[in-house]
């Protein structure tokens, strides 16, 4: 089934967390947000997609698009073996609201986004709440480097050899844009995509609030 055409607009903001978490959770976030900064100030191609350089991944319009939950497809079933050499296996995280992010290190907006998909992860991470990269282009060394250099935890796919974790998304939504990400419901159905790097942990925060609501 295609990905729906509908969209709806976000809302500005953040839906409102738990106060207690947010304090224990405020350290990491500060920690991780300081070493994604640092990061990106010493990527030369961070900072050339930064000064409007464009090189180095397929293009984006930025969209964000949510689905309205009458018109999701199936749940999308996928795995792999990720930069560890871990099976994933999606019927592992059955239940959970997944943030599946597509992505590879040579991305300048891949790595500009980095620490605000880890900063999105550590806020969600004691909630019924997974993430997972999928990573398209590079070996497992690689995505090892790119997640240690830039503070990432959580494991990523690697899909270049098979494409078969991609693949597995093609009948729910286009994988056209590099980075996009998307948010799964808790039956494993897009709920929402953003195709383009994430811009800052509002909106994505807000979409995976919004899928753990669901039926809540």
């Amino acid at each position: 089934m295609p990905f729906a055409s509908t969209i709806r607009p976000i809302r500005d903001g953040r839906p409102s967390r738990n106060r207690r978490s947010r304090r224990m959770l405020g350290a990491a976030l500060a920690a991780v947000i300081a070493v994604s900064l640092t990061a990106c100030a010493a990527d030369p191609v961070a900072q050339q997609y930064l000064d409007g350089d464009g090189k180095g991944y397929i293009s984006a319009d930025g969209a964000v698009e949510e689905v309205p939950i009458e018109e999701r497809g199936e749940p999308v079933v996928f795995g792999g073996v990720t930069e560890d050499g871990e099976q994933f296996d999606s019927a592992d995280i059955a239940g959970d609201v997944t943030v599946v992010n597509f992505w590879y290190a040579g991305c300048a907006p891949c790595r500009v986004e980095a620490g605000d998909l880890e900063a999105v992860w550590q806020e969600y991470s004691d909630e019924d709440v997974s993430f997972v990269g999928i990573n398209i282009y590079d070996q497992a060394d690689t995505a090892r480097s790119f997640a240690k250099t830039y503070g990432v935890t959580y494991p990523s796919i690697m899909d270049v050899d098979s494409g078969s974790a991609k693949l597995a998304f093609a009948n729910a939504t286009p994988i056209q844009a590099t980075p996009t990400t998307l948010v799964l419901d808790k039956q494993g159905r897009v709920a929402a995509r953003i195709i383009g790097p994430v811009d800052g942990t509002s909106i994505l925060s807000t979409l995976v609030g919004d899928a753990l609501a669901e039926g809540a």
